[in-house]
C-alpha cells in the first residue's frame, strides 16, 4: 500500500509542476510580489504595513488559483479523458488514489509557496522607498534577480541540449539558488556591508503569519480536490472561492449571531474559519497580547489538519461513487 501511495503521490507531484498553468501562476505571483513594493508607496500612512498585507494576500490568492487549476489538471481531466482507468484497474484502491493525489498536489503547492515566500521575503527586506532619492537595496536586486536569471539559463540550456523538462529543471535549480540568495542578503545591508545575520530582515512573527497562510492553502487544496471528483474547472473555482470567502468573513457573518440564530450557528460550524489563520492585522499592533504564541500555532495546525482530514474523507466518499468507465 505504501509503495502504491508513494508512486501516485510522486507521479502527481511531477505532473503538477510540469503543467504550464503552474509555471504561469508562479511567475505571476513573483511579479506581483515585486510590484507590491511600488504599489505600497501610494499609502499616506505606514507603507511597510500595506506591503506586508499585499504580500500575504498575494500568497493567499496564488494558493487558491494553484489549488483549483492544478487539482483540475491532475484529477478532473483524467476522469474526463478516462485515463484514470489505467490506474484504478490496477491493484490501487480509490482511497489510496485520492490520498496519493492530495499528497502530490500539496507537495507541489508547498514548493510553489516556498519559492513565492522567498520572493516575498526579499520584497519585505527591500521595503518601500519613501523618497525618490532613497537608494535601492543592491543585494536584494542583484542576488535575487541573479538567482532567477541563472536558473532560467541553466534550464534553457539543459532543455535545448539534453531534452530535459524545462519547468522541472528550472525549479530544481531556482529553489536552492534563491534560498542561498536570501541567506546571503540576510548577511548584508543595503550598501553591501556585512552585518549580523537577520539583523535587517523580516521578523519571526511575519514568518509565522506566512505559515498560517500556507495552512489556508492546504485546506483550499483539499476542497479543490474534493470538488474535482465531481465538477469541472470553473465550478471547482467557484466552490473554492466561496468556501475561502465565507471562511474569511465567518466570524463577522456567522460568529456573532451563533447564540441568536441556529442557522448562523450551523453555518459557523460547517465553514472552515479562515480568520484564525489571518493574524497579520493583530501583529501590526506591536503589543505583547498580539504576539502569536506557540500554543496558538499548534492549535491552528491541529484545526487545519482536522478540516483537511474531513474534506479528504468527503473526497474519498464522492470518488467511490463516481462512474469513470
Amino acid at each position: 500500500m505504501w509503495q502504491r501511495l508513494y508512486t501516485v503521490a510522486h507521479n502527481t507531484f511531477i505532473e503538477t509542476i510540469r503543467q504550464p498553468i503552474y509555471g504561469v501562476i508562479l511567475l505571476a505571483t513573483a511579479l506581483l510580489l515585486v510590484l507590491n513594493v511600488s504599489l505600497a508607496g501610494f499609502t499616506l500612512e505606514d507603507d511597510d504595513k500595506l506591503l506586508l498585507d499585499l504580500g500575504l494576500s498575494t500568497l493567499l490568492i496564488s494558493g487558491l488559483f494553484l489549488s483549483v487549476f492544478c487539482a483540475a489538471g491532475i484529477l478532473t481531466r483524467e476522469i474526463e479523458n478516462k485515463t484514470v482507468l489505467s490506474v484504478i484497474s490496477k491493484p490501487i484502491s480509490r482511497p489510496v488514489f485520492i490520498l496519493g493525489k492530495f499528497i502530490g498536489l500539496v507537495s507541489a503547492l508547498s514548493l510553489a509557496y516556498y519559492v513565492s515566500f522567498l520572493v516575498f521575503v526579499l520584497a519585505q527586506r527591500h521595503g518601500v522607498l519613501q523618497n525618490t532619492s532613497d537608494p535601492w537595496d543592491g543585494p536584494v536586486l542583484v542576488l535575487g534577480s541573479g538567482a532567477v536569471i541563472i536558473s532560467l539559463l541553466i534550464a534553457a540550456f539543459r532543455n535545448y541540449l539534453h531534452g530535459k523538462d524545462f519547468p522541472t529543471t528550472n525549479l530544481m535549480f531556482l529553489t536552492p539558488m534563491l534560498t542561498l540568495a536570501v541567506v546571503a542578503v540576510a548577511k548584508l545591508d543595503e550598501h553591501w556591508e556585512i552585518i549580523p545575520f537577520f539583523s535587517n530582515f523580516v521578523g519571526g512573527q511575519v514568518i509565522i503569519a506566512a505559515y498560517l497562510v500556507l495552512l489556508i492553502t492546504v485546506i483550499t487544496a483539499a476542497v479543490a480536490l474534493a470538488a474535482s471528483t465531481r465538477f469541472s474547472q470553473m465550478p471547482t473555482l467557484i466552490i473554492c472561492s466561496s468556501v475561502l470567502g465565507l471562511g474569511i468573513i465567518s466570524d463577522y457573518a456567522f460568529g456573532q449571531y451563533t447564540e441568536s440564530s441556529w442557522l448562523a450557528s450551523f453555518a459557523y460550524q460547517i465553514v472552515p474559519n479562515a480568520g484564525l489563520f489571518w493574524v497579520i492585522d493583530g501583529l501590526h499592533a506591536q503589543t505583547v497580547e498580539t504576539v502569536v504564541p506557540f500554543e496558538y500555532l499548534g492549535y491552528a495546525t491541529g484545526y487545519a489538519s482536522l478540516w483537511t482530514t474531513a474534506i479528504i474523507a468527503i473526497a474519498v466518499a464522492t470518488f467511490q461513487r463516481r462512474e469513470i468507465g
